[in-house]
């Protein structure tokens, strides 16, 4: 039997793991450092730099980003003005305990009293200027007082007169209430505004540059790579077979059967496996042209079976393949190394 060749180690996959992460990371390292472009504008800068490293080695970077001059002195100036409304807010904030301290009075006592001021002086001249209008006409249309059309006519421009009165004191009362709240709020009302303009901006940050670079299918690569070894070991391993059933095939066709075997008379060697006994199998074609054959090498056979080896004619070596391919002999102590048998040369073909 030949020693057919090893099959093609398959890759280790921590070591091709490890590679792919360390291809990863360079590919990220070389995405970000494309898209980490210093940007500069007429409103202020943008620029990126490493300040150091992580623990893994990985590069670490920070944004800055800069105002023009220009908008530098518009935003000092715009962080001094909160500033000062924010003191002043700080400065009247100290007042909200007392005015919250002080109970809200809505005193009814107080406001009708001063709606029936109001009413006095503008109902009261308007209302004696209507009855005496309608006691004028009640007078032309011959009703008297007393009667009860009088007495009727009076009745409903009465009521009329205490509806204007009671409407003046509704409306006026509420009116009265919401100016008293006004009056209680607005001193809240002007701390807030002062805190709302003082308030801290959250920081507007940059977003971080996104990569594009696809990363490098090493694994992939790898794989590839090793079924493409494997297609060419099986394929080699197919070549061989085919050849060595030509070399078997020399072997079984009978005693005495020698085929030129002589190195000088080869070209294109190639070892492709080892047999059983220890002899070297080779590929390879024939000074004179031809396929590539499979065999031996005369020299190697007669350091290991010198009767399997005779010279010919032309004093090339030829060999027996059926005694060569046998199991390596015992020795015997009256070995005829070296010996020639005459024969005469063969065709190889």
């Amino acid at each position: 039997m030949v020693s057919t060749p090893s099959p093609p180690t398959p890759p280790d996959p921590k070591e091709t793991a490890a590679a792919q992460t360390q291809m990863n990371r360079e590919t990220a390292i070389t995405q970000y450092g494309l898209n980490a472009a210093n940007q500069v504008t007429p409103d202020g800068s943008l620029s990126y730099r490493q300040i150091g490293t992580w623990a893994d080695g990985t590069p670490r970077y920070e944004a800055t980003q800069a105002l023009s001059g220009a908008n530098q002195k518009i935003y000092d100036t715009t962080k001094r003005t909160q500033q000062n409304v924010a003191d002043i807010g700080a400065t009247q904030s100290a007042k909200i305990g007392s005015l919250l301290n002080t109970p809200f009075s809505a005193d009814n006592n107080a406001i009708e009293g001063r709606l029936n001021q109001l009413a006095r002086a503008r109902l009261d001249p308007l209302q004696a200027q209507q009855e005496d209008a309608l006691r004028t006409r009640l007078a032309n249309q011959g009703i008297q007082p007393g009667s009860a059309a009088f007495e009727a006519e009076m009745r409903g421009f009465n009521q009329s007169k205490n509806d204007a009165n009671n409407q003046l004191l509704l409306t006026g009362r509420n009116q009265a209430f919401q100016e008293l709240l006004t009056e209680r709020n607005q001193p809240l009302n002007e701390i807030s505004a002062l805190m709302s303009g003082s308030q801290v901006k959250q920081p507007s940050f940059v977003g971080t540059p996104q990569s594009n670079v696809a990363n490098t299918d090493y694994a992939g690569m790898v794989n590839a790579k090793h079924q493409s070894d494997m297609a060419a070991w099986n394929a080699q391993n197919q070549s061989n077979n085919a050849m060595m059933g030509g070399l078997f095939g020399l072997a079984g066709a009978g005693l005495g059967l020698f085929k030129p075997s002589d190195r000088r008379l080869k070209r294109d060697v190639a070892r492709v496996g080892e047999l059983d006994n220890g002899l070297t199998v080779y590929r390879y074609r024939y000074q004179d042209g031809g396929p590539p054959e499979i065999g031996l090498m005369a020299e190697d056979v007669r350091k290991l079976n010198p009767e399997a080896v005779a010279t010919m004619e032309n004093g090339l070596m030829a060999v027996d393949y059926q005694s060569a391919t046998r199991p390596a002999p015992v020795k015997r102590a009256a070995r005829r190394a070296g010996k020639r048998n005459p024969i005469k040369e063969q065709d190889h073909g």
